[in-house]
């Protein structure tokens, strides 16, 4: 009895660890679930035009990537569809899960496209005001 019980608490204990293990080391990318690294205070702070045009490269690219994560998320399920007799009960899990990574891709792509097109407006009004603002306008003095 004494023999199970520990050999219960091993196993307990080292799948808590391996669990453990390997959340800590899971990737953190934050792109992928829709939120933007820099977030709202990242508009706040941005100043320049040169800035937001930064910015906007940086959302243009980072939805690049997402949208090729959802083609290639696309393809594998295609192969799943294809052959799910080779996943057997898993096949339908794997459907579900692969459709949800895909919609989280997009969504996420559409919104990094959303938040680039706001810095392009925000950073061509930038510059319309500093043009409009450098240059010396004539005024008419009445004496």
């Amino acid at each position: 009895m004494v023999v199970t019980l520990g050999r219960k608490v091993k196993n307990i204990f080292t799948a808590l660890s391996t669990v453990g293990l390997l959340a800590s080391c899971a990737p953190m990318a934050t792109y992928e679930t829709g939120e933007d690294p820099a977030g709202a205070t990242g508009i706040q702070n941005t100043a320049t035009s040169s800035e937001h045009k930064t910015l906007a490269k940086y959302h243009d690219d980072r939805a690049d990537d997402l949208w090729v994560k959802a083609k290639e998320q696309k393809q594998l399920l295609e192969h799943y569809e294809e052959k799910s007799y080779l996943y057997g009960k898993r096949a339908q899990d794997l459907q579900a899960h692969t459709s949800a990574l895909i919609r989280n891709y997009e969504r996420a792509a559409t919104a990094n496209i959303k938040e680039a097109a706001a810095h392009r407006r925000i950073a061509s009004e930038l510059e319309k005001n500093n043009s409009s603002v450098a240059r010396p306008q004539k005024v008419n003095v009445i004496y």
